[in-house]
């Protein structure tokens, strides 16, 4: 065998070499997180429901959304409305982030805990996603502690910082927005038609 006749390297194993969440390497591992992202990223660019695609609010539930931020966010409706306000101010990332924190926290399998915290850590924590949400320092030294073991409350700090920057400046523009209006005008207009 001459120096031109190299034996090919034994073939990688499709056990992973490492748990890295950086991608530095192109272990099996990382190849399963890579489809499991392109899946993920696919099924995000698919267009949102209209609010008419999702249950009707009744009028009731329209006018709950401005009593409080948590009956909004406690209302599928509500979110979905809330979502599409988001997108029109470019900051519909923060919503996306704490549902894919809500999903997460109702993982028990370990596996996909560990899976969908490394989706989660490289869609809206990592400095280079173009969806990355706005946490502090602190929080994001926190998160990149706990990725080194993933659990289903890894992000609870992030989560919570991001449900409240919604709440304090979101949330009050939306209850001013025409979208907002025209639902509480629709709901209005309902009532008393009925009567």
């Amino acid at each position: 065998m001459s120096s031109h006749d190299v034996a090919p390297p034994a073939a990688a194993s499709r056990s992973p070499c490492c748990l890295c969440w950086c991608c530095c390497c192109s272990c099996s591992w990382n190849e399963e997180r890579r489809r499991a992202w392109r899946a993920s990223r696919e099924s995000k660019l698919r267009p949102l429901p209209s609010c008419e695609a999702c249950a009707t609010p009744s009028p009731e539930e329209v006018r709950s959304w401005a009593q409080s931020f948590d009956k909004l966010m406690h209302s599928a409706a509500g979110r979905s409305v809330f979502r599409e306000f988001l997108r029109t101010e470019y900051s519909e990332e923060n919503m996306l982030f704490w549902l894919a924190c809500e999903e997460l926290k109702a993982e028990a399998n370990q596996h996909v805990v560990d899976e969908k915290a490394r989706l989660i850590y490289e869609d809206y924590v990592s400095i280079l996603s173009p969806k990355e949400v706005s946490l502090d320092s602190r929080v994001r030294e926190g998160i990149n502690k706990k990725m080194q073991e993933p659990s289903a409350h890894t992000f609870d700090d992030a989560q919570l910082q991001i449900y409240t920057l919604m709440h304090r400046d979101s949330y009050p523009r939306f209850l001013s927005s025409p979208t907002y209006r025209t639902l509480l005008l629709r709901g209005g207009s309902q009532s008393s038609n009925e009567a």
